[in-house]
């Protein structure tokens, strides 16, 4: 076991998955957004490569492993209501595939590239995020 360091396990995720979605751009000259990785790893997605979704997607779930096995396993807290968390997870996906994207499509390769319709969805993931977080908390007084 590492000993936890608390800011060099991020960095070097942040690092990695920059990394990887750098090298994905350049091998393969598409934007790695895991929404659509995962819409081809399923076979929904017309003219999308479904090994190569089912293979990011596999790493993704290995490189968490790995990382919880040679770092630390993470502490899950789940603190709301089960179907409000489905309802939220519905939600999240049918927005991504409305914005054509999620957060890693727009915010990490998007931005990166300065493409202005990724950092215009980023921004509303922001916003949308925050009020979000005002009406649950404040307004609502905690749906949990």
């Amino acid at each position: 076991m590492l000993e936890p360091l608390p800011f060099m396990w991020p960095l070097a995720g942040g690092l990695l998955v920059g990394l990887s979605a750098g090298l994905y751009l350049l091998l393969n000259g598409r934007v790695a957004g895991i929404s659509g990785l995962t819409v081809a790893a399923t076979g929904l997605s017309k003219g999308a490569p479904r090994t190569l979704g089912l293979l990011f997607i596999a790493g993704l779930l290995g490189g968490a492993a790995l990382a919880s096995a040679l770092i630390r396993r993470p502490e899950v807290q789940i603190t709301s209501d089960i179907w409000l968390l489905v309802l939220g997870g519905l939600i999240v996906g049918f927005g991504t595939r409305w914005g054509s994207g999620c957060t890693s499509g727009h915010g990490v390769c998007g931005l990166a590239r300065l493409s202005p319709r990724s950092i215009v969805a980023t921004g509303v993931f922001m916003a949308v995020a925050a009020l979000t977080v005002f009406i649950t908390h404040h307004l609502l007084g905690g749906l949990a």
